[in-house]
């Protein structure tokens, strides 16, 4: 049965490597069957998470931004993809802002059960993706319906095209056929 899959690109540089590999994942998942959107950040106005809770009363953020129809995006799809450049052995701060601004989804009936990582950096041991995937882990669990189901990294990839031929580009197809 398709499933309802939203990528969310997180790096803001103009045809990124890891937007390649988002791009290769959405590939697999089509092929599949799935209903794919996919979603950038680049040129989105989306602020700084205060704190102030009144998304959990609210339901939505109480700021205006491009956050608020990301987040309404995020709850009804039933599969949420991040992809990001590593920087500094951590997600883009971007993403983590969006994580953070999508605080809303808590209180909420939610449908994503599935949540991958697709991830990329200059470096290429195995540990660089380590906190990025914890993060999203972090994420996941402060949904008990949620589960995160796997991850792919390209390290060794840093110039823009890098990621051409490599072998996360096959790992990412596969992943997202497999849903």
């Amino acid at each position: 049965m398709a499933k309802k899959i939203l990528i969310i690109e997180t790096s803001l540089r103009a045809k990124s490597n890891s937007d390649r590999l988002a791009e290769s994942f959405a590939e697999g998942a089509k092929a599949a069957g799935n209903d794919v959107e996919i979603i950038s950040l680049k040129g989105k106005n989306i602020g700084f998470c205060t704190g102030c809770f009144g998304c959990q009363k609210l339901g939505h953020c109480v700021f205006k931004d491009d956050a608020n129809e990301i987040t309404e995006k995020i709850l009804e799809a039933e599969v949420v993809v991040w992809s990001t450049p590593i920087y500094y052995y951590e997600m883009s701060g971007q993403m983590k802002t969006m994580i953070d601004r999508a605080n809303s989804l808590y209180p909420r009936d939610y449908k994503f059960r599935e949540v991958y990582l697709l991830s990329v950096a200059a470096e290429d041991e195995d540990y660089v993706d380590k906190n990025a995937a914890g993060g999203v882990q972090g994420w996941v669990d402060c949904f008990e319906k949620a589960e995160f189901k796997g991850k792919v990294f390209a390290g060794g990839v840093n110039e823009q095209g890098e990621i051409e031929g490599h072998k996360a580009l096959d790992e990412a197809y596969s992943m997202g056929n497999a849903i």
